[in-house]
């Protein structure tokens, strides 16, 4: 009984709290701007709204442009029930490998990718190519960033990695904070933040995910719209409890878990916060001036690794 409650929550976690997620960083953000901003739960309104509304699809759309809205939800919601969230004493041996949750969301930007560029519009065209460009920059940082980890926890099971994180002596824990940066530009990337992408714009000649998504209507755009703060979510889950997975139960006792639930959402808001401090502090940058950031995230993970011996 214990087991399936816990893996409901693991389960049901990142779908149902990522609007809130968003909600909160857009909230935060208008905070730090001083605008009073729309309440951490206009997400919700949002996607209630979308799924009530009817749907307009070009006849040139192929079923690329229609299956590409649930593969997304799917397997962002495969991607949140392989990560620890509450728990290092489940376990996930299908997907719970690091590099299977990486290529779950890479899956996931190529068919997003092709759908933007499936109807033949010039904007999903551009999109498309530029959110390509970011994803194959940003995966080198990504996957070392998440390789300074499994060497030191010695296993690529996210949650036997994340008890082997919380073990460690205070005194290993250099290569894991360097890594952690090289993770968050890669989360900022992967998530269409600052100064990558603009989340709120529809200039088109500054969007990358807008721009893909701009035929899209209705119940499939309600879709990609939830796919998209559940990736947000998972990343900053795997921020969160990953690279700091102090307060994660050790076992599956109701007390612990309850209590591992605070602390992640605890941890969670930090995360949210630092990136709507971010956003309120710097520009979008250039395309052309992307690549030098990504490249750092990769160098930082590398000299992570290197700190191992």
């Amino acid at each position: 009984m214990k087991t399936t409650l816990v893996w409901t929550i693991q389960f049901l976690l990142i779908p149902a709290l990522s609007p809130l997620a968003v909600g909160v960083t857009r909230k935060l953000k208008a905070l730090l701007q001083n605008r009073q901003g729309a309440s951490p739960f206009q997400p919700y309104r949002d996607l209630a709204k979308l799924l009530r509304k009817d749907e307009v699809i070009s006849r040139d759309a192929s079923w690329v442009f229609r299956v590409t809205p649930y593969l997304l939800f799917t397997l962002t919601v495969a991607a949140g029930a392989s990560i620890p969230l509450v728990s290092t004493a489940l376990g996930n041996p299908a997907t719970g490998d690091f590099l299977v949750v990486v290529y779950l969301l890479a899956l996931g930007t190529f068919f997003l990718a092709l759908a933007g560029i499936d109807t033949g519009g010039a904007f999903g065209g551009f999109g498309s190519s530029r959110e390509m460009l970011v994803a194959a920059l940003a995966e080198g940082g990504l996957i070392l960033a998440l390789l300074t980890l499994a060497l030191l926890g010695r296993t690529t099971d996210l949650f036997a990695l994340a008890g082997g994180i919380a073990s460690l002596p205070v005194t290993d824990l250099a290569p894991v904070i360097l890594a952690f940066v090289g993770f968050f530009v890669a989360l900022l990337a992967e998530t269409g933040r600052y100064p990558f992408d603009n989340p709120a714009t529809h200039l088109e000649l500054t969007m990358i995910h807008e721009a893909m998504i701009l035929e899209y209507s209705g119940k499939r755009l309600a879709l990609i719209e939830w796919s998209s703060a559940n990736k947000y979510l998972l990343f900053t889950a795997l921020g969160a409890n990953l690279f700091f997975p102090w307060g994660l139960a050790g076992s599956l006792a109701l007390g612990e878990i309850a209590l591992a639930l605070t602390v992640f959402l605890g941890k969670a808001l930090v995360l949210c916060a630092a990136v709507a401090l971010l956003e309120s502090t710097i520009a979008k940058f250039r395309i052309f001036r992307l690549p030098d950031l990504l490249f750092t995230s990769f160098i930082l993970s590398i000299i992570a690794i290197g700190l191992i011996g």
